[in-house]
């Protein structure tokens, strides 16, 4: 029988959906126990929360002040350690699984698998390729531990219900020194949803011109309590920050809605948000390729359609 080590996602004081979504996929894998593993410092509210996950057998809190920063070279010998107990190893497709999954990987000695979409058996599982033009199915060896990361798009939340107990294992391995936190830069406010995670998303394209109009994509996100993308032109040209950038190469995102602002929709883009709910269009070319995906399309001037928005809408919080 399969038992599942989760690797939870959170920023130090909340989980990150990202970890129920590993839950639900968890669960295709009809397991013996599914333990969720929280790495943090003074992180027990995260703990708590991972508990409530319906389908948790129990939560490994490893609570220390190497880990108040999420740096993949400090948690991977720790969740390494943590790994030997079980068959699986999940973490979420995001930015942080990308970045610690691997590591873990290679101190286990095996190799790792991406972007699951679907469960097919207990090493069985499909994933997309080719920017998600194909699907393939791969088998994984039965007789090592297999590491994957989730895709995120593809999985609902479990729900929350749940009553698991907190355990405090001693992992005592030895840390590398090499790698130290100095600080954090963001270039999007804090208090919106995350990307990867968020319900609403209003992503801005080349067309915006400059950082300074990209405020119109950030006022429309604000006034509908959404999450701020872009496309990489839009990224690459300086509009907005790389942490922002929706696609192949950027996030993967599947919101109920999804606003595109002036953006052309190269097949790049489009892989990040082909599972979108609804996809609204702002463009002023007809002919833009967004349109053939959008499910509602508005063909202008972005610079007179997205003020009008604002202006028909209700103040934020109103």
């Amino acid at each position: 029988m399969a038992a599942v080590l989760i690797v939870a996602e959170h920023d130090g004081a909340r989980l990150n959906a990202s970890t129920a979504k590993c839950v639900r996929c968890a669960g295709e894998l009809r397991p013996e126990a599914v333990d969720v593993a929280v790495l943090g410092a003074g992180t027990a509210a995260v703990a708590a929360e991972a508990a409530t996950l319906t389908g948790v057998r129990r939560v490994l809190h490893v609570d220390r002040p190497e880990n108040r920063e999420p740096l993949a070279a400090i948690l991977a010998p720790q969740i390494a350690a943590l790994a030997h107990a079980y068959t699986h190893v999940l973490g979420p497709g995001t930015t942080f699984g990308k970045d610690v999954l691997p590591r873990v990987a290679a101190l286990l000695g095996v190799g790792m698998l991406s972007d699951v979409m679907a469960v097919e058996g207990p090493h069985r599982f499909r994933r997309p390729i080719y920017a998600g033009n194909a699907i393939v199915t791969v088998e994984a060896p039965a007789d090592s531990i297999l590491v994957a990361s989730v895709r995120t798009a593809s999985y609902a939340e479990a729900p929350r219900g749940g009553s698991a107990p907190i355990e405090t294992p001693a992992v005592d391995v030895p840390l590398p020194a090499h790698t130290r936190f100095v600080e954090r830069a963001s270039g999007s406010a804090g208090e919106r949803p995350d990307l990867q995670t968020a319900a609403r998303v209003v992503a801005g394209g080349r067309a915006l011109g400059s950082a300074e109009q990209f405020v119109l994509v950030q006022a429309l996100a604000d006034r509908l309590g959404a999450a701020v993308g872009a496309s990489r032109a839009a990224v690459d040209a300086g509009l907005a920050p790389n942490e922002l950038q929706i696609g192949q190469t950027g996030k993967v995102i599947a919101p109920e809605l999804y606003v595109a602002i002036g953006i052309s929709g190269a097949i790049q883009h489009l892989t990040g948000i082909k599972d979108a709910g609804t996809i609204v269009a702002i463009n002023k070319d007809p002919d833009a390729p967004i349109f053939e995906v959008a499910d509602l399309g508005l063909v202008g001037d972005l610079f007179e359609i997205v003020p009008a928005l604002l202006a028909a809408l209700p103040p934020k919080g109103g």
